[in-house]
């Protein structure tokens, strides 16, 4: 199914910063997944990106990125909510709206620290408020946050806000095919 603004897709990053993304979902709990990185798909296709573009969380800030036509249709890696999360046209808008005015937001890889501290129990003092900042975000963080702004809750476990990672958002793909 083509994504819709609004939609989100998993991927496989790749490179050095994917295999350290890995190894922090594996310590957070979430095993070896191949989906290191999501993205929410804007829309918005011009001359620079004929398909559109995505919004991810990067090291140097949230920023757009041009979608390239193998990428659609859950192709190149990419694992789409297109048909699994139904969203109304004034979700899918307000979605695009908060990812739209993520452009910028730090990149934290001190967050991975946090959601595994937050896993094994660590009492640290601020840490479900660390997590749910949207000062800062790793890119699944993102995904969440833009979601439940629009008041979709994409997990219904009573996990804290901002305690997701790429794998757990392909899981509840996966779940849901």
């Amino acid at each position: 199914m083509t994504p819709q603004p609004g939609d989100y897709a998993c991927r496989q990053m790749g490179g050095e910063a994917g295999k350290l993304i890995s190894i922090g979902e594996f310590l957070d709990g979430d095993g070896f997944s191949i989906y290191d990185h999501a993205e929410i798909f804007v829309g918005s296709p011009d001359k620079n990106a004929p398909y559109g573009y995505t919004m991810g969380a990067y090291p140097g800030g949230a920023k757009l990125v041009p979608l390239q036509f193998d990428q659609l249709n859950n192709g190149n890696g990419f694992l789409w909510s297109a048909g699994h999360i139904p969203l109304t046209d004034a979700q899918r808008a307000v979605i695009v709206s908060f990812t739209v005015a993520c452009k910028g937001i730090p990149y934290s890889a001190a967050d991975y620290f946090a959601l595994v501290a937050h896993r094994l129990h660590i009492p640290v003092p601020g840490l479900k408020q660390y997590i749910a900042s949207s000062g800062h975000m790793i890119c699944s963080q993102l995904v969440d946050y833009c979601y439940m702004r629009a008041g979709v809750h994409l997990f219904t476990d009573g996990r804290w806000p901002g305690y997701v990672t790429p794998a757990d958002l392909a899981n509840l793909l996966e779940k849901n095919a």
